[in-house]
């Protein structure tokens, strides 16, 4: 599935691709399960932001279009908040007022789809268990505020590919330590093995009187 990202001329008439803003996963209730911010904000705006973006979205009705001018924290008229809500989430972005709409929605629906994919029907506690895993998801398609890729098979691949190179590098460095621990049970084994009664030194055991 791919989208048509749009781009516009800078004062200088250079092209360069719309930006992504921020990208947030906040549930029904407004609490954040993912937050993905493109330009600096403190912490504390942040989840300022998070909150104004929720009352923005929660209240729209399912039959309106999925998107609508930004808020006055992230940006006002220049920025678009984008989204889609699946069941118990609400998945917005926050781009460019030049932005595609549309290429917008399917990146989102991608991102879902790939989630999807990878946990097997994703649902909020995917966000909340292997929130590592769905930021590297998410990285693979954005990344600096602009779309890397587009395709899911392609997202896909390169998941299946780092996760096989994690589990590789997982057990080379194990081995030494399982090696260690081989040969620690290698040498108690030996020394039980070679420890006879025969080879006690009757001798030295005194007798009593």
């Amino acid at each position: 599935m791919g989208c048509e990202i749009s781009k516009k001329k800078t004062k200088e008439g250079k092209l360069f691709e719309g930006m992504i803003k921020a990208i947030l996963v906040f549930n029904n209730h407004g609490k954040p399960r993912l937050l993905k911010f493109y330009v600096h904000y403190p912490e504390e705006e942040q989840q300022h932001i998070v909150r104004e973006t929720f009352q923005l979205v929660s209240k729209r009705d399912d039959n309106v279009c999925n998107f609508l001018e930004g808020g006055s924290l992230i940006g006002g008229s220049d920025y678009k908040l984008i989204y889609r809500h699946y069941a118990t989430l609400y998945f917005v972005f926050c781009v460019d007022s030049s932005e595609s709409e549309l290429g917008i929605l399917d990146l989102i629906q991608v991102f879902v789809e790939t989630l999807d994919r990878c946990f097997e029907n994703v649902c909020e506690l995917d966000l909340i268990f292997h929130i590592n895993k769905v930021y590297h998801i998410l990285d693979e398609l954005v990344m600096g505020g602009m779309v890397l890729e587009t395709n899911m098979n392609e997202i896909l691949l390169r998941i299946q590919e780092q996760e096989k190179m994690e589990k590789e590098e997982a057990g080379i460095v194990a081995a030494p330590a399982r090696a260690v621990s081989a040969v620690k049970n290698m040498n108690i084994s030996q020394h039980i093995k070679d420890f006879k009664l025969a080879d006690i030194n009757l001798s030295n055991i005194k007798k009593p009187f």
